[in-house]
């Protein structure tokens, strides 16, 4: 069946600016950090972290050895078993939790652990490392391996020498591809073996992230990256990022697990400050930094903007320098803590509180550098926060961050599905109504604040498959976020958050876009351009802007089951475009990408669409 036809009225003539920064992203960890997310490393637990198993054991290790011994590493700093650490706050250390692994080889044989689930490639190279120490002279042998050990694939040695931690490297290529391979360390002198971290990734990685999730990043390119957080960032401490990657103390999930259900409860710190700001301009995005007000001093908040903006001669631009850059990183962008006065988080309750603490950090952080620009949190839309804290902190904060996240329950069985679809689809008004509010709240008590909606998406995406439906529901949030985004003063924009969350589905064999991913990817004609008005539609339909001349539109049919026609008026020139389009909007479904024709019929460029489709145009006037 098929709707009426709409007219939609493009008026190249009153444009807007349009932020390029409304079209962000969030980045709160590493995600999956075990080959399944952002991080290229493929060992689980690689730095022993959480509480032992009943045989002294970390979680996701075994232990080799009939009658080994295993147990944690002595916290005692003094004892000489504890490798990992924390600069500073020792709060993110759990009594009785596993700084090391020792292994005690007591009668002979073979002695060591091992971890299984591995996915590894014939023929590629991947980098191992070892962070070990022993007491008499040790052979260690590392081994990729089948599941059970009997199939050795490739293997290396080490002399290890009687003393201080020794850091041991090799390149193992494997013979085989495996989908379930295991790795080994094993010795067999009568000794004591302490792991204190193990590393393996491919060799062509990025900064210790995988080559091809930065790669999916740099196709939907996002135009300003938030990280630590998101939640993360009240559990992270940047100044362990001046650790070597191995020696970082693992970062608990000290209110909640959520922040890291993939990995026992703790990120491991793969990337630090300069591996972000190597990702940042990898992918061709600004940085946009969240800092910890409530474990992190004033002081050490105006030293992480020296180090990322000082000059070589100050104390921690210096320490930049020697981590290989000399020239600032000119960071902007700055957070002044995440989502402050919910009870998931740390800190503050009441706006006043937080006001006070955040403006102690404001304060020390604009004395280093004048030129950032701030942002401020709190459970918003709420006009006693946009009071007591948007409006204490302007205009040393401009900016007010806003997240929400549309929730339904989702039943993608045959009687569900198009309850589901619509539910999910039209969620994106929820997202619209709470930007009015917050425009509302700010206009009465601090007009001057300019929102910044950091953090949206359908909840849960970090715990379901993506699918079409929700790749529609995306395509409808670009939209209303281009058309309101000077309407309502909003020039920042994020979604939470690319990496297995919604836009990049990734597993050990490989990346690739999800739905809401084709979506992004899709409005990148929309980036730089200025936001044309257009007539005979809502907000969510279709958004246009134009850019040196030429018009891009992006037109979304969420019907569930009906074609809509389209006629692009006002414009002349030569038009091309796509259209994104599949069969099913259930979970594990992506969009095709297929060419769309897009005549000129003298009063208008007619495009008909089907089902939950979205179509981006391109009218170039003056060609033929």
């Amino acid at each position: 069946m098929t709707e009426k036809t709409e007219t939609l009225i493009v008026d190249t003539e009153e444009t807007t600016e349009l932020s390029a920064f409304i079209f962000g992203h969030n980045l709160e960890h590493t995600r999956a950090a075990v080959n399944g997310g952002l991080s290229a490393q493929m060992l689980r637990n690689r730095k022993f972290c959480g509480k032992p198993s009943p045989c002294g054991i970390a979680a996701a290790w075994e232990g080799i050895g009939e009658k080994a011994f295993f147990r944690p590493g002595d916290e005692n700093p003094d004892r000489g078993e504890r490798y990992t650490r924390h600069i500073g706050c020792e709060r993110m250390h759990r009594i009785n939790e596993l700084t090391s692994m020792v292994a005690q080889n007591l009668h002979g044989g073979v002695c060591g652990l091992r971890q299984t689930g591995l996915r590894i490639e014939r023929g590629r190279a991947y980098e191992l490392r070892i962070v070990a120490r022993s007491f008499l002279p040790v052979r260690l042998t590392a081994a990729l391996t089948d599941r059970d050990g009997g199939t050795v694939y490739a293997e290396e040695s080490f002399e290890l020498i009687p003393g201080d931690w020794r850091v041991l490297n090799a390149v193992l290529t494997p013979s085989a591809t495996h989908d379930e391979a295991g790795i080994r360390f094993t010795f067999t002198e009568k000794t004591r073996v302490l792991f204190g971290a193990v590393s393996l990734m491919p060799a062509d990685h990025f900064h210790g992230m995988r080559r091809d999730v930065v790669d999916c990043l740099r196709q939907i390119a996002p135009a300003v990256i938030r990280w630590p957080g998101g939640n993360f960032s009240g559990e992270y401490r940047w100044m362990d990022g001046l650790l070597p990657v191995d020696m970082r103390g693992p970062l608990q999930s000290y209110m909640e697990i959520e922040s890291q259900p993939y990995s026992f409860g703790y990120d491991f710190h793969e990337i630090g400050t300069d591996d972000f700001i190597a990702l940042c301009r990898e992918v061709g995005a600004q940085p946009f930094l969240t800092i910890n007000p409530v474990w992190c001093s004033p002081e050490e908040s105006a030293r992480w903007v020296e180090y990322c903006n000082g000059s070589a001669d100050t104390e921690y631009g210096a320490k930049r320098a020697e981590n290989g850059s000399k020239e600032p990183y000119r960071v902007r962008f700055w957070s002044l803590g995440n989502e402050m006065g919910y009870g998931h988080m740390e800190g503050p309750r009441t706006p006043g509180e937080y006001a006070s603490l955040a403006q102690k950090h404001a304060d020390a952080m604009l004395e280093v550098d004048p030129g950032i620009e701030l942002f401020s949190s709190g459970p918003y839309p709420n006009g006693d926060w946009a009071e007591k804290s948007a409006g204490a902190l302007f205009p040393k904060s401009k900016y007010v961050s806003l997240h929400h996240y549309s929730n339904a329950l989702l039943n993608y069985t045959e009687d569900g599905m198009e309850e589901t679809y619509y539910a999910v689809v039209n969620s994106a008004r929820e997202h619209a109504e709470k930007i009015v509010r917050m425009r509302e709240c700010l206009d009465r008590f601090s007009p001057g604040s300019l929102i910044s909606f950091d953090e949206w998406n359908f909840w849960y995406a970090w715990y379901r498959p993506s699918c079409v439906a929700e790749g529609v529901f995306t395509a409808k949030m670009l939209n209303m976020l281009i058309n309101y985004s000077d309407r309502y003063k909003m020039p920042f924009g994020a979604f939470f958050q690319p990496v297995n969350e919604g836009a990049i589905e990734v597993t050990p064999a490989g990346a690739r876009l999800t739905a809401d991913g084709q979506m992004f990817a899709a409005a990148k004609g929309h980036h730089g351009g200025r936001r044309c008005r257009i007539d005979g539609t809502d907000e969510f339909t279709a958004a246009a802007t134009v850019k040196n001349g030429a018009v891009f539109v992006t037109v979304v049919n969420d019907s569930f089951d009906r074609e809509r026609q389209f006629v692009l008026s006002g414009l002349s020139g030569k038009a091309e475009g796509v259209v994104y389009t599949s069969q099913d909007v259930s979970p594990h479904t992506y969009f095709e990408e297929k060419p769309l024709a897009v005549p000129s019929d003298g009063n208008g460029y007619p495009i008909s669409l089907p089902p939950h489709s979205v179509a981006a145009v391109t009218i170039v006037p003056g060609r033929i």
